[in-house]
């Protein structure tokens, strides 16, 4: 759990961070920034803050920023009612993120999973989004992220995003954040 004071740092961090970047907020957008610490109360290890640009029926667009080495646990967007589940492309704008899905896996990856959660994250192909590089995934797919040494702040473009669906590996995640005073 985070406290009001917390999240507010955290967001003026991700609002500059974003401006960088060369993109900027609104004022409403900076002060709403979601900051998502998955329930595990590490957020400099585990977690992202983002703005949700739009989401309808039928599209998403959002931008993710993240701290320097910051993880986003492994998680799958599952079919829901009718979708086939969340089909999403990455776009790096600054900084560095090595996504992680099925596939051969990577002999050296640059990432390590947060100490002790090391159990949690199974897929180990990697792909190094830098700056302009993006990569698209196909609903259901297991999939985690972790921001470079300088942090990172990528833009996702996806069909309809519903998060409280997502299914993650560790079983302690909670998406939807708490927040106390």
């Amino acid at each position: 759990m985070l406290s009001s004071k917390e999240v507010f740092e955290i967001r003026m961090k991700g609002a500059a961070m974003l401006s960088n970047a060369g993109i900027f907020l609104t004022d409403k957008e900076a002060v709403e920034l979601e900051v998502a610490d998955f329930g595990l109360r590490e957020f400099e290890k585990t977690g992202l803050a983002l703005v949700t640009y739009l989401n309808t029926e039928r599209c998403c667009a959002k931008e993710l920023v993240m701290l320097p080495y910051q993880t986003c646990p492994q998680h799958r967007h599952p079919p829901v009612e009718d979708s086939p589940g969340k089909e999403e492309t990455f776009r790096c704008r600054w900084g560095k993120c090595y996504l992680y899905v099925k596939g051969e896996a990577t002999k050296n990856p640059v990432c390590k999973p947060p100490e002790g959660s090391e159990k949690y994250y199974t897929v180990w192909h990697e792909i190094v989004l830098n700056p302009g590089d993006q990569y698209t995934l196909l609903p259901n797919t297991w999939h985690w992220f972790q921001a470079g040494e300088e942090g990172a702040v990528v833009s996702e473009f996806s069909t309809k995003s519903t998060d409280e669906n997502d299914v993650w590996v560790d079983p302690r995640i909670a998406r939807i954040p708490v927040v106390s005073d």
